[in-house]
């Protein structure tokens, strides 16, 4: 489903769950799933970034992969949808910029922005993360090792006040781990959908090397 379908269905309750999804994973699909129960979303909206400020050095899949991966991974779920309203724009992908978007486009629709505990250890160094709060409240999922603590809590004023705890299985997947095991020849079968990881087989990503034309 894209954007504009869910914004035709007049969803009301709208989690949105960023990053580059360079691939997407399992653990991506079970935060989401589980967002959508515990907060009682209409949409788990999937909105892959253009060009993250914070990866300015690495070299990410291009646009029209990761956006099939995402098309492959949430097909047969209603509920989820790409959106492609940051992939598909110039410049530095911030939060903010996002979810006003998404605002200005679903209002008067509450939003839910989706992430990782260790995500938000940092959010006090994101840009305008007050603003953030403004449009949209955090929804996070509790990651190994990452603690929420008052520091943490106090550390962008109303953060408290906006804040929902997400119970979702611990997962260590991380799409920076399957890109390299890729590289090293290793498995990554069961960590992310079977169609994504034909996908990835098939587009050779993340390889260091590309077999040579025959």
């Amino acid at each position: 489903m894209r954007l504009s379908d869910a914004c035709a269905q007049g969803t009301q309750r709208i989690g949105v769950l960023g990053g580059t999804f360079d691939p997407i994973h399992i653990g991506h699909l079970v935060v989401a799933d589980n967002a959508l129960q515990q907060l009682a979303l209409d949409t788990i909206l999937f909105a892959p970034a253009g060009q993250p400020p914070h990866k300015p050095d690495r070299a990410i899949s291009s646009a029209t992969d990761r956006k099939a991966m995402i098309e492959i991974a949430i097909a047969g779920r209603p509920e989820f949808a790409r959106s492609d309203i940051d992939i598909d724009r110039e410049g530095p992908s911030f939060t903010v910029d996002l979810l006003r978007r998404i605002d200005e486009t679903f209002s008067p629709a509450a939003l839910f922005f989706v992430m990782g505990a260790d995500s938000l250890r940092d959010f006090s160094t994101w840009s305008r993360p007050e603003s953030i709060l403004q449009i949209a409240r955090i929804a996070v999922a509790r990651r190994p090792g990452a603690i929420i603590d008052d520091h943490v809590m106090s550390s962008v004023p109303g953060l408290a006040e906006r804040l929902h705890l997400l119970d979702s299985p611990l997962s260590h997947i991380s799409s920076t781990d399957l890109r390299a095991r890729v590289r090293r020849g290793q498995t990554i079968r069961y960590l992310l959908p079977q169609g994504v990881h034909d996908y990835i087989d098939a587009k050779y990503l993340y390889r260091a090397e590309r077999p040579a034309p025959t």
